[in-house]
Protein backbone atom coordinates (compact mmCIF):
# COMPACT_ATOMS: atom_id res chain seq x y z
CA UNK A 1 0.00 0.00 0.00
CA UNK A 2 2.86 2.33 0.16
CA UNK A 3 4.11 3.99 -2.34
CA UNK A 4 7.59 2.33 -3.12
CA UNK A 5 10.23 4.44 -4.19
CA UNK A 6 12.38 2.76 -6.93
CA UNK A 7 8.39 2.35 -8.64
CA UNK A 8 8.73 5.71 -10.26
CA UNK A 9 12.55 5.05 -11.94
CA UNK A 10 11.66 1.42 -12.85
CA UNK A 11 8.60 2.58 -14.71
CA UNK A 12 10.17 5.73 -16.44
CA UNK A 13 13.47 3.60 -17.47
CA UNK A 14 14.73 4.36 -21.08
CA UNK A 15 16.90 0.44 -20.58
CA UNK A 16 15.54 -1.21 -23.42
CA UNK A 17 15.28 -4.82 -21.81
CA UNK A 18 13.42 -3.27 -18.78
CA UNK A 19 11.20 -1.06 -20.76
CA UNK A 20 10.37 -4.19 -22.91
CA UNK A 21 9.64 -6.97 -19.72
CA UNK A 22 7.51 -3.78 -18.05
CA UNK A 23 5.30 -4.08 -21.46
CA UNK A 24 4.86 -7.53 -21.35
CA UNK A 25 3.85 -7.46 -17.80
CA UNK A 26 1.23 -4.52 -18.48
CA UNK A 27 0.16 -6.63 -21.62
CA UNK A 28 -0.84 -9.69 -19.47
CA UNK A 29 -2.35 -7.54 -16.91
CA UNK A 30 -4.65 -6.06 -19.30
CA UNK A 31 -5.30 -9.53 -21.07
CA UNK A 32 -5.91 -11.32 -17.81
CA UNK A 33 -8.41 -7.81 -16.71
CA UNK A 34 -10.29 -8.65 -19.84
CA UNK A 35 -11.18 -11.81 -19.00
CA UNK A 36 -12.95 -11.14 -15.75
CA UNK A 37 -15.01 -8.45 -17.77
CA UNK A 38 -14.82 -5.87 -14.98
CA UNK A 39 -17.50 -3.21 -14.78
CA UNK A 40 -15.49 -1.46 -11.41
CA UNK A 41 -11.79 -1.89 -10.52
CA UNK A 42 -9.73 -1.31 -7.45
CA UNK A 43 -6.01 -0.77 -7.86
CA UNK A 44 -4.29 -1.26 -4.00
CA UNK A 45 -1.12 0.47 -3.58
CA UNK A 46 -1.46 2.00 -7.23
CA UNK A 47 1.72 4.07 -6.26
CA UNK A 48 1.88 6.69 -9.18
CA UNK A 49 -0.74 5.44 -11.30
CA UNK A 50 1.19 3.55 -14.39
CA UNK A 51 -0.79 0.53 -14.10
CA UNK A 52 -4.14 2.72 -14.01
CA UNK A 53 -2.58 4.60 -16.95
CA UNK A 54 -1.71 1.65 -18.95
CA UNK A 55 -5.78 0.08 -18.62
CA UNK A 56 -7.11 3.33 -18.64
CA UNK A 57 -5.28 3.50 -22.09
CA UNK A 58 -6.91 0.05 -23.31
CA UNK A 59 -10.22 1.27 -23.56
CA UNK A 60 -11.97 -0.96 -21.40
CA UNK A 61 -14.62 1.14 -19.93
CA UNK A 62 -14.27 -0.20 -16.18
CA UNK A 63 -14.58 1.94 -13.64
CA UNK A 64 -11.17 2.89 -11.78
CA UNK A 65 -10.52 3.39 -8.35
CA UNK A 66 -7.33 3.57 -6.75
CA UNK A 67 -5.75 3.72 -3.35
CA UNK A 68 -1.81 4.47 -1.68
CA UNK A 69 -1.33 5.75 1.21
CA UNK A 70 1.62 7.94 0.76
CA UNK A 71 -0.08 11.16 -1.01
CA UNK A 72 2.66 11.89 -2.90
CA UNK A 73 2.08 8.97 -5.13
CA UNK A 74 -1.14 9.60 -5.52
CA UNK A 75 -0.62 13.39 -6.77
CA UNK A 76 2.07 11.79 -8.98
CA UNK A 77 -0.85 9.53 -10.07
CA UNK A 78 -3.96 12.05 -10.33
CA UNK A 79 -1.60 14.63 -12.76
CA UNK A 80 -1.01 11.40 -14.82
CA UNK A 81 -4.48 10.44 -14.83
CA UNK A 82 -6.35 13.40 -15.03
CA UNK A 83 -10.29 11.93 -14.09
CA UNK A 84 -9.90 9.16 -15.65
CA UNK A 85 -9.94 7.04 -12.41
CA UNK A 86 -10.97 7.87 -9.10
CA UNK A 87 -7.87 8.27 -6.86
CA UNK A 88 -7.31 8.29 -3.01
CA UNK A 89 -4.99 8.42 0.02
CA UNK A 90 -6.50 5.79 1.67
CA UNK A 91 -5.77 2.47 3.60
CA UNK A 92 -7.75 -0.50 1.98
CA UNK A 93 -8.38 -1.54 5.53
CA UNK A 94 -10.36 1.14 5.84
CA UNK A 95 -11.83 0.50 2.57
CA UNK A 96 -12.83 -2.60 3.35
CA UNK A 97 -13.92 -1.40 7.00
CA UNK A 98 -16.98 0.72 5.35
CA UNK A 99 -17.89 -2.18 2.96
CA UNK A 100 -16.41 -1.22 -0.35
CA UNK A 101 -16.57 -3.66 -2.53
CA UNK A 102 -15.27 -4.03 -6.23
CA UNK A 103 -15.85 -6.65 -9.51
CA UNK A 104 -11.90 -7.04 -9.85
CA UNK A 105 -9.43 -5.64 -7.06
CA UNK A 106 -5.58 -5.74 -7.86
CA UNK A 107 -2.36 -5.26 -6.31
CA UNK A 108 0.84 -5.73 -8.41
CA UNK A 109 4.00 -5.34 -7.04
CA UNK A 110 3.25 -4.86 -3.28
CA UNK A 111 2.80 -7.70 -0.88
CA UNK A 112 6.78 -8.02 -0.93
CA UNK A 113 6.77 -4.57 0.80
CA UNK A 114 4.27 -5.44 3.44
CA UNK A 115 5.87 -6.75 7.08
CA UNK A 116 3.06 -8.96 7.26
CA UNK A 117 1.60 -10.06 4.14
CA UNK A 118 -1.16 -12.31 5.08
CA UNK A 119 -3.43 -10.22 6.70
CA UNK A 120 -3.66 -8.35 3.31
CA UNK A 121 -5.59 -11.95 2.28
CA UNK A 122 -8.32 -11.47 4.24
CA UNK A 123 -8.65 -7.71 3.67
CA UNK A 124 -8.50 -8.18 -0.06
CA UNK A 125 -11.29 -11.03 0.49
CA UNK A 126 -13.81 -8.47 1.70
CA UNK A 127 -13.05 -5.77 -0.93
CA UNK A 128 -13.41 -8.38 -4.11
CA UNK A 129 -16.73 -9.49 -5.88
CA UNK A 130 -14.49 -12.94 -6.49
CA UNK A 131 -11.42 -12.07 -8.40
CA UNK A 132 -7.91 -10.71 -7.69
CA UNK A 133 -5.15 -9.98 -9.48
CA UNK A 134 -1.73 -10.23 -8.00
CA UNK A 135 2.06 -10.22 -8.39
CA UNK A 136 5.81 -10.39 -6.69
CA UNK A 137 9.23 -10.41 -7.83
CA UNK A 138 9.99 -14.11 -8.91
CA UNK A 139 13.06 -14.85 -6.62
CA UNK A 140 15.86 -15.41 -7.01
CA UNK A 141 15.23 -14.48 -10.45
CA UNK A 142 14.72 -11.19 -9.61
CA UNK A 143 17.21 -10.52 -7.25
CA UNK A 144 20.05 -12.16 -9.89
CA UNK A 145 18.73 -9.96 -12.70
CA UNK A 146 19.39 -6.78 -10.28
CA UNK A 147 22.67 -8.50 -9.41
CA UNK A 148 24.12 -8.70 -12.88
CA UNK A 149 23.09 -5.29 -13.80
CA UNK A 150 24.70 -3.89 -11.08
CA UNK A 151 21.64 -2.89 -8.71
CA UNK A 152 22.11 -3.25 -4.65
CA UNK A 153 25.13 -5.50 -4.84
CA UNK A 154 26.13 -5.46 -1.39
CA UNK A 155 22.53 -7.03 -0.81
CA UNK A 156 23.12 -9.56 -2.95
CA UNK A 157 20.49 -7.77 -5.73
CA UNK A 158 18.21 -7.88 -3.16
CA UNK A 159 15.69 -4.43 -3.17
CA UNK A 160 16.25 -2.89 0.54
CA UNK A 161 12.49 -1.88 0.03
CA UNK A 162 11.68 -5.82 -0.32
CA UNK A 163 10.96 -7.62 3.09
CA UNK A 164 9.04 -10.60 1.63
CA UNK A 165 10.54 -13.15 -1.30
CA UNK A 166 8.76 -15.61 -3.00
CA UNK A 167 9.43 -18.23 -5.49
CA UNK A 168 6.70 -19.14 -7.84
CA UNK A 169 5.33 -22.38 -6.23
CA UNK A 170 5.77 -20.59 -2.86
CA UNK A 171 3.65 -17.59 -3.71
CA UNK A 172 0.72 -19.91 -4.91
CA UNK A 173 1.07 -21.74 -1.91
CA UNK A 174 0.71 -18.70 0.31
CA UNK A 175 -2.26 -17.42 -1.89
CA UNK A 176 -4.19 -20.99 -1.71
CA UNK A 177 -5.13 -20.90 1.83
CA UNK A 178 -7.64 -17.81 1.10
CA UNK A 179 -7.60 -17.64 -3.00
CA UNK A 180 -8.37 -20.45 -5.48
CA UNK A 181 -6.06 -19.81 -8.39
CA UNK A 182 -7.61 -19.69 -12.08
CA UNK A 183 -4.02 -18.68 -14.01
CA UNK A 184 -0.53 -17.96 -13.53
CA UNK A 185 0.31 -16.92 -16.92
CA UNK A 186 4.90 -16.73 -17.24
CA UNK A 187 5.40 -13.06 -16.67
CA UNK A 188 9.70 -13.09 -16.44
CA UNK A 189 10.73 -12.16 -13.74
CA UNK A 190 7.32 -11.80 -11.90
CA UNK A 191 4.92 -14.07 -10.44
CA UNK A 192 1.55 -13.07 -11.52
CA UNK A 193 -1.83 -14.12 -10.87
CA UNK A 194 -5.21 -14.09 -11.78
CA UNK A 195 -7.55 -15.77 -8.67
CA UNK A 196 -10.93 -15.67 -6.69
CA UNK A 197 -11.79 -15.95 -3.23
CA UNK A 198 -12.74 -19.15 -1.60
Amino acid sequence: MAARHGNKQKHESRNPIQRALLGRFKREAIRLIKSVEPSTLLEVGCGEGYMLDAIAAAGLGIDLHGVDISEPAIADARARLGGRARLDVRDARDLADDGQRYDLVIMLEVLEHIENPAQMLPILQRLTKGPVLLSVPWEPFFRGLNFVRGKNLSRWGNDPEHVNHWGRSSFLTFLRRHFQILETPQVFPWTMTLAHTR
